[in-house]
């Protein structure tokens, strides 16, 4: 088996879960330009670990684990949606600028580096988590990029797929906070309530649209 073949289409795989714009860019790139890229890419790290249980279950061959999430996928949702509409308002109404020196900032809206990345990536992997559609679609490129489905493969060369989707998406993530982070010094408090407005308004909608869509369900 050709390694570098597989961590190649690891690779592929993680970098073509990440880069489409959806809820969960949007929110981490409304980071990266209010917190700084640490923030932003840390927030995409939290996504990335999201791709990476996916990718676990689908070249492990967790067909009961699979089967499971189909199983409460309406639930999961339904948890998904209220999630990003929650997230969408309070990054509509979220009003603190970006600064360099926070000093000057009221103590309440300073950040607070430790505790903020830690939940900047587990609310970005809840995030992820929360949408099955994602374990499908990792299973789809599998299928037609990784040549895991539905064959005899042995564990290390499934966690070489692995670990290769989760690199690609964490160089998603790093290329992505990092060319934002040119731009992060310059960014004022009024263009960072436009931001802010337009980003919550489009992951609000996004939920809705999850929540719709399960809705259609019961019709």
């Amino acid at each position: 088996m050709n390694y570098l073949l597989l961590i190649g289409s690891g690779v592929v795989i993680g970098l073509i879960l990440a880069a489409p714009v959806g809820p969960v860019n949007l929110i981490c790139i409304r980071r990266a330009l209010q917190f700084g890229p640490v923030n932003g890419f840390i927030s995409g790290l939290g996504a990335a670990m999201g791709d990476g249980v996916f990718a676990a279950i689908s070249a492990f061959g967790f067909t009961a684990v699979a089967q499971l999430i189909e199983g409460f996928s309406t639930s999961l949702e339904i948890g998904g949606g209220i999630l990003l509409i929650v997230f969408g308002l309070h990054t509509f109404i979220s009003q603190l600028p970006a600064s360099k020196d926070e000093e000057q900032l009221p103590p309440r809206l300073r950040e607070k580096p430790g505790g903020s990345l830690v939940r900047a990536m587990v609310s970005s992997f809840a995030l992820t988590i929360t949408n099955p559609a994602t374990l499908f679609g990792v299973a789809a490129l599998f299928a037609g990029l990784g040549g895991l489905a539905g064959e005899h493969t042995s564990y290390l060369e499934a966690a070489v797929v692995v670990g290769g989707v989760v690199g690609g998406s964490v160089l998603w993530w790093f290329t992505l906070t990092s060319v934002i982070g040119i731009f992060h010094a310059h960014i004022d408090a009024r263009f960072m309530r436009i931001i802010n407005h337009a980003s919550g308004i489009a992951v609000t909608l996004f939920g809705i649209g999850v929540l719709g869509h399960v809705a259609l369900k019961f019709l």
